[in-house]
């Protein structure tokens, strides 16, 4: 298995926060790399599924958690909290009594507990979102930067310049069958599918129920199936609990403990009081389409023959790309999608800025798209004046260029090939 370590984007926002303050969380999917990169920080590591280091912790957590802090000169790493949560009742009261920046560090794969009223960790902890590998940190040969989403909300990206590599769709496809996972970097076709089915028992059999009572996993893997079959599309509850034989409630329920484990994502839908008649479902997409392409048994062949699959796996292929560019954005901004309520219109990803500026993407798996594949974007354009920043047509061509006022084709690959302070025209 490739060991190599791939520098990650929130690798300098890990630094920033350690600087800061005293406390940081990491989360993300289980086997993305945040123990990994964690640990290239941490003094001192505690490993909270060994019985025998747990075992201290829960007889006393506050004086295990002192007696390490004194043998450390950095920061603790206290890895898969969740074994042993009476920690994080430790780690609050360390940071209330006067804990110095980047004492602490924590890693887990669970999400559920952060929602809960009695957590611990509200003005404590900064929490630090970690995704699968995105094309640019798997290509960077340091730390890997990026100014595309500042260029692109800031209505520049004109001035991306074109791929130096011409990138084709194929190409596109096999790093969406790729996928994310660090662990598959560099496996065989039929090594990276085992690893993933194994994951994929590894959620059925262990990590959901921890999350939450699970009777059937069955039930659960024919949930996660119709789930990831159906990325990048707004499928009913009802449906989906048609294809797992479940009611809609244990449906919707179970679809919550997948996101807390970052398997599945959504984007919500966008609205503003000037627009009528907008849907209200969140569109769901799988959060690595590696994990989409094992459990269809789809390879890039086999989706090159389904053009529907294809454009759904283009897309959600570009949203993971977006997720972590955005999470590392140095501006707060919110992504949702658009759809009329009658189909007429919809935009694939609607960015929202802080001070309400908006960025509007189509997603098209499509090499030379033109004015007609933007003719949503023109319309939201006039209808938001002044909010509207810009327009983008994300393809699988290699040319940047003009689509109308304000509206711009751009490749895939700019991001990941134009990086902060250089091009790679």
């Amino acid at each position: 298995m490739n060991l190599k370590y791939f520098p990650r984007l929130v690798d300098t926002r890990l630094t920033n926060v350690l600087s800061a303050f005293p406390a940081t969380l990491i989360v993300g999917p289980r086997a993305v790399g945040k123990t990994t990169t964690a640990r290239r920080v941490a003094d001192v590591i505690v490993e909270l599924d060994d019985p025998v280091q747990a075992a201290q912790f829960r007889a006393d957590p506050s004086v295990a958690l002192a007696a390490v802090r004194r043998a450390s000169v950095g920061p603790v790493l206290l890895d898969e909290w969740q074994e042993v949560p009476e920690v994080l009742g430790a780690v609050k009261r360390a940071v209330d009594q006067g804990a110095e920046p980047g004492s602490f560090i924590l890693t887990g794969s669970v999400r559920a507990p952060l929602q809960s009223a009695s957590w611990p960790g509200t003005g404590r902890l900064i929490t630090i979102e970690m995704q699968p590998l995105t094309v640019l940190e798997r290509q960077a040969t340091d730390s890997p930067s990026s100014d595309v989403v500042n260029t692109i909300m800031t209505g520049q990206a004109l001035d991306l310049e074109p791929p130096r590599e011409r990138v084709t769709l194929v190409d596109y496809l096999n790093f969406a069958v790729a996928g994310g996972y660090p662990p598959v970097s560099g496996l065989s076709d039929d090594a990276r599918k085992l690893w993933l089915h194994s994951y994929v028992e590894q959620l059925v059999l262990r990590d959901v129920p921890e999350l939450g009572e699970i009777r059937d996993p069955a039930t659960l893997r024919r949930l996660l199936h119709a789930l990831l079959e159906s990325t990048g599309t707004l499928t009913p509850d009802t449906e989906l609990a048609a294809a797992a034989d479940m009611n809609v409630k244990t449906v919707q329920r179970q679809q919550r403990l997948l996101e807390d484990l970052r398997i599945v994502s959504s984007l919500p839908a966008w609205h503003a009081n000037q627009l009528s008649r907008l849907i209200k479902r969140r569109k769901r997409y799988a959060v690595d389409t590696g994990l989409v392409a094992a459990l269809l048994e789809a390879d890039t062949h086999g989706i090159l023959s389904n053009g529907d699959l294809m454009g759904r796996m283009v897309e959600t292929f570009v949203l993971a790309q977006l997720r972590p560019l955005l999470d590392a954005a140095t501006r707060r901004i919110a992504a949702y999608h658009l759809r009329q309520q009658d189909g007429r219109r919809e935009v694939d990803v609607v960015l929202e800025a802080s001070d309400g500026g908006i960025v509007a993407m189509e997603i098209k798996a499509a090499a030379g798209p033109s004015a007609k594949d933007a003719r949503h974007l023109s319309w939201l354009r006039e209808q938001l004046g002044d909010r509207f920043r810009a327009g983008v047509v994300l393809h699988t061509g290699p040319a940047v260029y003009p689509l109308g006022e304000g509206i711009t084709a751009v490749p895939i690959a700019a991001l990941w090939s134009n990086k902060k302070g250089e091009h790679s025209g």
